[in-house]
């Protein structure tokens, strides 16, 4: 083992998760543990707590208090979307984080997050590289959109698909409760990657699912879309469709934007999203003549613990774990992901992997388009066999007087260690 002394920051970034505290509570806590790590401290909202100089204590909050991370939705630490420019362009933000490193003395970096947040991390890992500061820096990833490159799934994404299955199944029973004719549009999040659309196909699995779903890894024909609700409805006087809110047509518009041609862009310039199913559901109301509802899951997809997987949470952690124990055993530059095998007896067992830092970054992984059926409309077995070992387990999650007890973090200053 390279022996490393010093202290260790733990940032989180991009879109929450139900399970993202617990990838940090994996780390802070490792790290509280180990005796080359000085000072365990957390970045708020992500590299703009280390570029504001806004860190905290880790080592002075209650560990009775931060054992709660471990079932707390959202981003305990604070999350952001800052986009790094290019070092060899604008190094400002890059000197300005060794200035904070050096200050603090830390010689670990860990960075909690999904494609750009990965994209964070290579970037000011190569730069401490290149620069001769020694600094381990480890990628944990996060994203219910699960498309980081590499890792078989990511910590989020089964607790995210478990609550869409479950809504999707509760909105079947509540949408073919009258014997008048309904139609429903559910527009779930996934801007190029269908994977959390695709989970929706679990609840047709357990028998009350939708009649199709649509993903971003194929072309969205809106005529021909149009047709097959009007099929579906003249047969069953129901009709269930589930959609991503990236759908898009031949030539890559989005279809959500055929409503809302001046939709917005976020700091990384990716289009904002949302508004899809009420777009549809006025479309098909105009086609049809027919009741339609048009329900948007939005925040709900990645916040839900109450509904999250135990198997995803026990695997945050030991991501967030991993990242801390590698780094100190002398290795850098790396996102901890997982790699799926079987036991002896055929259960599913998740292993830990590390990956380049340089090969994920900003490298989307997407629902194999052989998973997808020959129509476009619905999912094959293949995803129901790597979907439904995820969600697995009820969360452990504490409860007071009927509801959750989450973190409430003390979030003492940090000072350098004289």
């Amino acid at each position: 083992m390279s022996q490393l002394k010093g202290a260790c920051i733990i940032g989180q970034s991009g879109g929450p998760s139900a399970v993202i505290n617990a990838s940090a509570y994996g780390a802070i806590k490792t790290a509280l543990e180990n005796e080359d790590i000085t000072q365990v401290l957390g970045a708020l909202h992500g590299i703009k707590g280390v570029l504001n100089d806004d860190l905290i204590d880790m080592g002075k909050e209650d560990p009775a208090e931060l054992a709660h991370m471990k079932y707390t939705p959202s981003s305990a630490l604070g999350s952001c979307r800052y986009k790094l420019a290019d070092p060899d362009v604008d190094d400002t933000d890059y000197k300005r984080i060794l200035e904070i490193f050096k200050k603090y003395n830390v010689r670990y970096f860990f960075y909690n997050g999904g494609n750009d947040s990965m994209d964070t991390c290579n970037k000011i890992s190569k730069f401490m590289l290149k620069n001769g500061y020694e600094c381990r820096v480890m990628g944990i990833p996060k994203t219910i959109d699960n498309d980081l490159y590499g890792t078989d799934h990511c910590p989020g994404f089964a607790s995210a698909a478990k609550y869409i299955a479950t809504s999707v199944m509760e909105v079947y029973r509540d949408s073919t409760v009258y014997d008048n004719g309904q139609i429903t549009v559910v527009e779930c999040m996934g801007r190029h990657a269908g994977w959390l659309t695709a989970a929706a196909a679990l609840a047709n699995y357990a028998g009350d699912g939708a009649d199709m779903i649509y993903l971003p890894e194929r072309d969205f024909d809106l005529d021909a879309f149009t047709e097959k609700v009007k099929a579906v409805y003249a047969q069953k006087k129901k009709c269930l469709a589930v959609v991503s809110e990236g759908i898009h047509d031949k030539d890559g518009k989005f279809i959500s934007e055929y409503g809302n041609a001046n939709a917005a862009k976020d700091a990384f310039g990716h289009t904002q999203l949302g508004g899809l199913a009420s777009f549809l559901a006025n479309h098909l109301k105009a086609a049809t003549g027919a009741k339609v509802r048009g329900i948007e899951l939005s925040l709900l997809q990645r916040c839900a613990s109450h509904a999250a997987s135990q198997t995803d949470i026990d695997e945050s952690f030991a991501a967030g774990k991993a990242a801390v124990d590698n780094a100190v055993a002398g290795i850098t530059d790396k996102m901890v992901g997982f790699e799926r095998s079987c036991d002896k007896d055929g259960k599913y067992v998740c292993n830990i992997k590390l990956f380049d830092l340089t090969d994920v970054a900003n490298t989307e992984k997407k629902v194999p388009l052989e998973w997808i059926t020959p129509d476009g409309d619905g999912l094959t077995k293949d995803f129901i066999d790597y979907a439904l070992p995820l969600i697995q387990g009820e969360t452990q999650q504490t409860k007071e007087n009927g509801l959750p007890r989450f973190v409430h973090l003390a979030k003492v200053k940090a000072e350098p260690i004289a």
